[in-house]
């Protein structure tokens, strides 16, 4: 019995069910989320940077292909990548020349670039009965956050959701970071089941060596201080980093000039992550920032896009190695992806019937009823 909880503690009273099995491994359910979550929620797609002005670019968003029109004059819109006449995609390449129009390659109808509006029909001829005006291409709305770019295939998206506010990296420079380094991987798992891993730290002992001697409050196996049994208000707060660390590096060196903007307790934290649930999340160091988006491919199978942004300055230092700065977190995130594996491995056995959270799986609890919510909504 968990007697030595703090009222503002956020580890669980109780030990609630998780989702069931079906939800991890089922066809059926998986499709019921690409029709709902990723259908109303904003996902995201990389960063603006990505679309350079007068181009055409291809993104996926769930199940729909869609295309980013960035228009040579700075506008930004977006619809689906399927014609109204046939649904012939119109964009075949991942980046495509961008004009005055749109013109689809199969039938030659054309559509402005500016709105989506129907100029012309190719050879064909429409009768009276033909309305223009209900034939136009089907849009997507937009949004940029911090220089990433968020797609919603809803018809009245809601807010951005995060589990923090939207201003809590507003002293970085986010929109003017170029992205320095990429890597990209494919795991066999539900997309839920490596939010779940990334959502709780009781496996970090077991899995997370190096990430526990950078971070020493992970070899306990919670998050932060606020989980650990018989915390109050009243307890200090300590450098989240081991000594002499000051970010996530293999050494603990930033990579290079220390963000100007940042408060006393930001570069104390030594990272601060903000969670953009279905599909991103953002760690912002002192002297740089990184981004994993999850793309579900299947039931059980995620795409894993991870990125790091710098400052021009430090991209242009003599001998800067960008994938040498990426190497720590690399680690960490090949055995997130392992152990996410061997998660959905054995989920598929038919004795797993539903997870029994602890109480230092809120986050995960949370996550849960989140799903829920919206795919009943």
């Amino acid at each position: 019995m968990d007697d030595h909880r703090h009222p503002l503690s956020p580890r669980l009273n109780h030990c609630p069910l998780g989702l069931p099995r079906e939800a991890y491994v089922g066809a059926d359910w998986h499709a019921r989320e690409m029709e709902t979550i990723f259908a109303r929620q904003w996902v995201c797609v990389g960063r603006l940077e990505d679309h350079a002005p007068g181009t055409l670019r291809r993104a996926t968003v769930g199940n729909a292909s869609v295309i980013v029109a960035h228009g040579s004059d700075g506008t930004l819109r977006a619809w689906h990548n399927s014609c109204p006449h046939r649904g012939s995609e119109l964009c075949r390449a991942t980046e495509e020349p961008l004009g005055k129009l749109i013109r689809c390659p199969y039938h030659a109808w054309s559509f402005a670039a500016a709105d989506g509006r129907l100029l012309a029909t190719g050879h064909a001829i429409p009768t009276a009965d033909f309305d223009r005006d209900a034939h136009g291409l089907r849009p997507v709305s937009t949004r940029v956050w911090n220089g990433f770019l968020f797609l919603n295939l809803a018809p009245e998206p809601g807010e951005l959701w995060a589990d923090v506010g939207l201003a809590t990296l507003d002293n970085w420079p986010m929109q003017s970071l170029a992205t320095g380094h990429r890597w990209e991987t494919e795991i066999a798992c539900n997309w839920k089941t490596f939010w779940e891993n990334y959502s709780e730290c009781l496996h970090c002992p077991g899995i997370h060596p190096e990430l526990c001697e950078m971070v020493p409050i992970y070899g306990r196996g919670i998050m932060g201080q606020t989980e650990a049994l018989g915390w109050t208000p009243d307890d200090a707060q300590g450098p989240a980093l081991r000594p002499g660390a000051k970010t996530w590096t293999m050494d603990g060196a930033p990579c290079g000039a220390v963000f100007p903007g940042l408060t006393p307790a930001e570069r104390a934290a030594g990272y601060n992550f903000v969670t953009l649930w279905p599909s991103v999340y953002v760690v912002a160091h002192v002297d740089y920032v990184r981004s994993v988006r999850l793309v579900p491919e299947g039931a059980e199978r995620t795409r894993l896009i991870a990125e790091w942004h710098f400052p021009a300055e430090t991209l242009a230092q003599p001998g800067f190695d960008a994938a040498a700065v990426a190497a720590f977190a690399k680690i960490v995130m090949q055995q997130d992806g392992a152990a996410s594996e061997m998660n959905q491995r054995g989920m598929r056995s038919p004795a797993f019937r539903a997870a029994r959270l602890m109480p230092e799986e809120y986050e995960i609890r949370r996550f849960h009823r989140w799903v829920l919510q919206q795919m009943e909504g």
